[in-house]
């Protein structure tokens, strides 16, 4: 997985590429979390529109991510997904966790609300 990271206003949009497998996935992107958080960063949306494939350890690097965010008070949004990932997020009811959007853009919106 590669992160590259852009901010939009108050949110930081981290563009994911490649499959977000676990090992050094993990620690790379709680990496990136606390390091925002730290920098007092705690709106994240995940672009994934370059995210090929998600397993299991990878949908819970998302989950941590977005629990920390919580925890600090933030909100960890996701954008742009494929269908094959958005089928995995609807079969793990992961959907139900997080706010997901079809447009990078319509989901920087739904941040100021």
């Amino acid at each position: 997985m590669n992160i590259k990271q852009n901010t939009h206003g108050d949110v930081v949009v981290l563009a994911l590429s490649g499959k977000i497998m676990g090992g050094p996935d993990h620690e790379r992107f709680l990496g990136e979390i606390k390091a925002l958080v730290a920098d007092g960063h705690v709106d994240v949306l995940l672009d994934m529109s370059k995210v090929t494939w998600v397993n299991s350890t990878g949908l819970g690097i998302l989950v941590s991510g977005f629990h920390t965010l919580k925890k600090n008070g933030g909100r960890l949004k996701i954008c742009s997904v494929s269908d094959r990932i958005d089928n995995i997020l609807n079969v793990t009811q992961l959907k139900l966790v997080f706010d997901t959007y079809a447009t990078c853009e319509e989901a920087l919106a739904s941040f100021a609300d």
